[in-house]
C-alpha cells in the first residue's frame, strides 16, 4: 500500500493542525516542532495508518510528553552543573551582567555548538565522549566546540590571542 497523498496530507494539517498544536501545547512551548514532527512522521508510514487523525493524536501527545521531558532533564542537569562549582567564586554585580551577557551570546550559537561547549565546559565531558554522545567523529566534536569558542569570544569581545 502507497504512502498517504500529500494532499491528504495538507487536508489534514488544515483541518487539525490547530488543535494538535493546543494539545501539544499542554506539555512543551515549541508545540508547532512537535506537530510538524508527527506529519514528517506521518508521511514517512508504509503503509499509513487505518485512522491517521487518531494516529496523529497520539504521536503529537508522545512527543509533547517526551519534549517537556527533554526540557526538564535539560534544566535538571544546568542547575546541578552550576551548583557544582558555585562555591568557586562569589559573584558580584558586574559578574552576574557577564554571566547574562555570556548566556545570551551561547544561545546565539547553533545548537551543535552550544551542546558542544555545555558537555565540554560545564558536563566535564572529553571530545570523544562528545562525538559519542553527539554521533559525530571526535574530530568533528572538537572543531564545533573551536568554532564556538571564536564565535563566543568575537560575541563578548575577548582577547583572542590567548
Amino acid at each position: 500500500m502507497p504512502v498517504i497523498h500529500p494532499a491528504e496530507l495538507s487536508r489534514l494539517l488544515a483541518a487539525h493542525g490547530p488543535p494538535l498544536a493546543l494539545l501539544a501545547r499542554q506539555w512543551c512551548d515549541a508545540a508547532e516542532d512537535v506537530v510538524q514532527e508527527a506529519f514528517v512522521r506521518l508521511a514517512e508510514q508504509n503503509p499509513p495508518p487505518d485512522n491517521p487523525v487518531a494516529w496523529l493524536y497520539r504521536v503529537v501527545r508522545n512527543g509533547g510528553i517526551s519534549m517537556a521531558r527533554a526540557v526538564g532533564r535539560r534544566r535538571r542537569h544546568e542547575v546541578e552543573a552550576g551548583q557544582l562549582h558555585a562555591e568557586w567564586f562569589e559573584p558580584t554585580a558586574a559578574d552576574a551582567l557577564d554571566a547574562e551577557l555570556a548566556a545570551a551570546a551561547l544561545a546565539e550559537l547553533p545548537v551543535e555548538q552550544r551542546e558542544t561547549v555545555v558537555l565540554r565546559l560545564w558536563s566535564g565531558r572529553s571530545f570523544e565522549e562528545i562525538a559519542t554522545l553527539t554521533d559525530t567523529s571526535t574530530s568533528t566534536a572538537h572543531r564545533r566546540y573551536q568554532a564556538a569558542i571564536a564565535a563566543l569570544r568575537q560575541r563578548l569581545g575577548a582577547d583572542q590571542t590567548r
